[in-house]
């Protein structure tokens, strides 16, 4: 077995899936991949970067997104977030125009959301590779399996979680989640085609906030990505 980089309750947490045979063919597979040239986002100590940032016992909010983004130098590990100096994606110019509207905080310019992920906001996607300039490309080699197996886990060992299911995809994960232990917002999916049906002006970044405040628990400074 191919040696997991990832952060240690997370190990614990996912070993017997780690051990699972499809797991293995996963590996083989993105190792077969990248045997024929196959250029596979993001880099391959960026796969588990929303885990390695974001311990369980820290986990405040999930945020599940589909799929990497599959363009240069973009993808980062963590749903949503691209890499400092990379022009802002479509859906992320969406969340950052409701995170604006929602917290009154300037519009942020950068879209690395590493600072949301260290204060508690676990930011996956449902399939953590993908091929360049092919959406979707690694949606049948056992990722969904894998986060599928991630958020009932998180479900069985939390807590007052609050997850953020924007769009039909995420919110198919609903059927994962104890939602007598834990708090679900929906809206639709922040991409240019739906965000005017209903995402933007969701407030769910308040919501979020309130939520997590009446539990007792600190708020997640969203305004933290601005000054990073």
């Amino acid at each position: 077995m191919t040696q997991i980089n990832i952060e240690p309750s997370w190990m614990h947490a996912m070993q017997a899936e780690f051990d699972k045979p499809y797991f293995k063919q996963l590996i083989a597979a993105l190792k077969t991949e990248k045997a024929a040239q196959e250029i596979i986002y993001p880099p391959g100590n960026q796969i588990f970067a929303a885990f390695n940032q974001t311990p369980i016992p820290k986990v405040k909010v999930v945020l599940l997104g589909q799929d990497p983004y599959h363009g240069p130098g973009q993808a980062n590990g963590l749903c949503f977030s691209v890499n400092k100096g990379i022009d802002l994606p479509p859906s992320l110019q969406n969340i950052f125009k409701e995170l604006s509207d929602d917290c009154q905080i300037p519009l942020p310019t950068n879209g690395d959301l590493t600072a949301w992920a260290q204060q508690g906001v676990l930011l996956i996607n449902s399939l953590l590779t993908v091929k360049a300039h092919q959406p979707l490309s690694h949606q049948y080699i056992g990722w969904e399996q894998f986060t599928d197996a991630v958020i009932r886990t998180l479900s069985e060992q939390c807590n007052g979680l609050v997850f953020l299911l924007w769009g039909k995809y995420a919110q198919s994960k609903t059927v994962l989640i104890d939602t007598f232990k834990h708090f679900i917002l929906t809206a639709p999916h922040p991409s240019p085609l739906s965000a005017y049906r209903g995402f933007l002006g969701c407030k769910h970044f308040t919501k979020a906030n309130h939520i997590l405040l009446q539990q007792n628990v600190a708020e997640i400074r969203w305004d933290a990505i601005t000054q990073a």
